[in-house]
Formats: C-alpha cells, sequence, structure tokens
C-alpha cells in the first residue's frame, strides 16, 4: 500500500482553513503509517490583490508547532515536517526568491521540500488573464514546461517536482474552442508533443537525485490521471527513474490519500515498486505492495 501522504496542507497554508491536527487524525483514522505537511511558501506571489492569499507562513511559528505535533502523535503515526516552495523564473525576482529560499532550507530541519512551478510571468495561470492573452492551449503549456525547466536548472534546494502539469488544471474555456467546437483538455493535451522538454526535466531529475511526484489531485480534479500524466510516468521509467513521492496535495481532511489506490495499482502497471518518502531530507524507499 502507499503509507505516507506526502503534500498536504493545513491552515498554515492561506488556501487551507484546516488545523493541522485535523489533518494528522484523518491520517490516523485512515491508517496511514506516516505523513507530512508541507504547506506552501509562495515567495512573492503575485496575485495578492487579486487572491487576498500570500501564500507563505512564519517558520518560527510552523516549527515549534508542528514539532509539538510531532511528540504528541509521535506513537500514533510518522508525522514529518515539509513545504511547498513556489519557484519563480522571471529574471526580476528569481536570484532574490531562491537565495532566500536555500536560507530558509538551512535554517530549519525539514524533512522534505516540494519544489513546484504556480506562478510564471508575474501570475498564477489560474487566472485566464493576463497568463492565456496571448496563448493558445498548447503554446500556455510549452511556455509552462520551460518555466519548470528553467526553474529546477537554476534552484537545487527541491527534493521532489510537485504536480509537473499542474497548469492543464486551468486551460481557460475559450482555448479549449477550435473549429466551432469546444474541447476537453484531454482532446488537446498529449504529453508526447512536449517530450522534447519533458525528456530535458526528466533526466535533470534523475541526474541530481531528485524525484517525481506523483500528485493525486488531478484524480480529484476529474483529469482522469494524476499530475503527472501517466504518459510522463512511463516516459521517467523509461528514461532510469526510479524515485517517486506520492502526495494527495489536500487541503481539507476529506482530500487526504484522495485516489491512493488507484495511485498504487497505476505505479504497478508502470513498472514502479517503491513510494519515496524523505527524511531529513534523506529518501527512504518503501514497498507499494501490499504483502511486503
Amino acid at each position: 500500500m502507499i503509507k505516507y501522504d506526502c503534500h498536504l496542507h493545513t491552515s498554515f497554508s492561506s488556501d487551507s482553513k484546516t488545523p493541522p491536527e485535523v489533518q494528522i487524525e484523518r491520517a490516523i483514522e485512515l491508517g496511514m503509517k506516516g505523513m507530512c505537511i508541507t504547506d506552501h511558501m509562495d515567495r512573492e506571489f503575485p496575485n495578492l490583490e487579486r487572491s487576498g492569499m500570500s501564500f507563505v507562513f512564519e517558520p518560527d511559528e510552523y516549527f515549534p508547532k508542528m514539532q509539538e505535533l510531532k511528540e504528541k502523535y509521535k506513537d500514533r503515526i510518522d508525522l514529518l515536517i515539509g513545504i511547498e516552495l513556489g519557484l519563480r523564473n522571471e529574471p526580476e525576482c528569481r536570484d532574490r526568491i531562491n537565495e532566500w529560499y536555500d536560507e530558509l532550507l538551512g535554517a530549519y530541519p525539514f524533512d522534505f521540500a516540494i519544489g513546484s512551478t504556480h506562478c510564471l510571468e508575474f501570475t498564477d495561470p489560474y487566472y485566464s488573464s493576463p497568463y492565456w492573452d496571448d496563448k493558445d492551449a498548447k503554446k500556455g503549456i510549452r511556455v509552462y514546461f520551460e518555466a519548470v525547466l528553467e526553474n529546477i536548472t537554476r534552484f537545487n534546494g527541491y527534493d521532489s517536482v510537485g504536480h509537473l502539469d499542474y497548469l492543464i488544471r486551468y486551460v481557460p474555456e475559450h482555448r479549449l474552442k477550435a473549429d466551432g467546437r469546444l474541447y476537453t483538455i484531454n482532446d488537446i493535451y498529449d504529453p508526447r508533443e512536449y517530450f522534447d522538454i519533458l525528456d530535458e526535466i526528466l533526466k535533470k531529475l534523475i541526474d541530481n537525485g531528485k524525484a517525481l511526484e506523483i500528485n493525486t489531485a488531478g484524480l480529484k480534479y476529474g483529469l482522469g490521471y494524476p499530475h503527472p500524466h501517466t504518459t510522463i510516468l512511463k516516459r521517467y521509467m523509461e528514461l532510469g527513474g526510479e524515485m517517486i513521492t506520492i502526495g494527495s496535495d489536500g487541503h481539507r481532511p476529506e482530500h487526504l490519500c484522495y485516489g491512493f489506490r488507484e495511485a498504487r495499482e497505476m505505479m504497478e502497471s508502470l513498472g514502479f515498486k517503491y513510494q519515496c518518502v524523505f527524511k531529513a531530507r534523506k529518501p527512504v524507499m518503501y514497498h507499494i505492495d501490499d504483502r511486503a
């Protein structure tokens, strides 16, 4: 089974109202061996006025709370302390943000750091404008993958790349229309069209000893597959990749471990045998076979 949920959020994240204790109790109820709380740290999030959310937390509050909970629940679940870093590629801010992240990771004993690309071109593509104003669906996806590649090239402080094709959730409807027809994202999105960039991303992860995340929120959003697409996961395996972290990206207790059974079946069908869990920034491999 999948023993750890290694991507989840609590009220330390701007987009979650769930107290950490509630997430922990839910994970225990589900019979999980462990969990890693990875609250958002999107330094200089560009859409503060539109969203009303800063996507940062105060580490001096976060760590004492998590360490208190780690001790409180130590006999019931293995609680790990993580973070989801929002990586950026804009020249005006990327070096400053990367330096700040390096200092943060050096100052606090995190178990795990996810590197995610949520924003580029000084906006979150969740908003249909301005990112999508001058791009059709395929161009928007390509520009996003290019940003991911640049981000993981310039910043090495992460352990696993989060929800690699996150952007496909947010392709606006008007960018799915063509020839008088409204297409679905699955009509438009074929990862093989981006293998020139994706191969560079995946090879860089493998060469640098980084992991690739299976983020089951894609199943929650009705895509029919996790993030990234199963075609990308298969390609990662073909290139020699083995380190897979797994997370629900749950912001509410009902989303913890969402789609984990489907994820395990998919992993087995692709030939992956282990879940990678980072502890003190070091990978630990757990077999996903129920009998192991």
